[in-house]
């Protein structure tokens, strides 16, 4: 089971990115999907999340800002960065909750990095 994740770049405060991450291998079933992020120096941080059954919930500081979406379909979760500030620079690592042949963990996708300049 991968995960591969994408998107992520340089943009000017007030842009948007779209991040996008995909599984894929012998899965049979996924559950919550999400994005985590990490500043330099911070602590890592829960940015967004959604339920196989489409409910969301964000950190207060990205709400009215960016849109977590599923696509179940392509086993692809996306996260819709809008009026990016430069407080959001962080590395953006996606999850999810999947069941396989073997067992249920929670996979996790290489992070890539978002930078907002000023």
């Amino acid at each position: 089971v991968q995960l591969q994740a994408s998107g992520g770049g340089l943009v000017q405060a007030g842009g948007s990115l779209r991040l996008s991450c995909a599984a894929s291998g012998s899965i049979f079933a996924i559950y919550d999907m999400g994005w985590y992020r990490q500043a330099p120096g911070k602590q890592r941080e829960l940015v967004a999340t959604i339920s196989n059954g489409g409910s969301v919930n964000y950190v207060d500081s990205v709400k009215d800002r960016f849109a977590i979406s599923r696509d179940n379909a392509k086993m692809t979760v996306h996260l819709q960065m809008n009026s990016l500030k430069p407080e959001d620079t962080a590395v953006y690592s996606c999850y999810m909750v999947m069941r396989t042949a073997w067992s249920q963990n929670v996979y996790w996708g290489q992070g890539t990095q978002v930078t907002v300049s000023s």
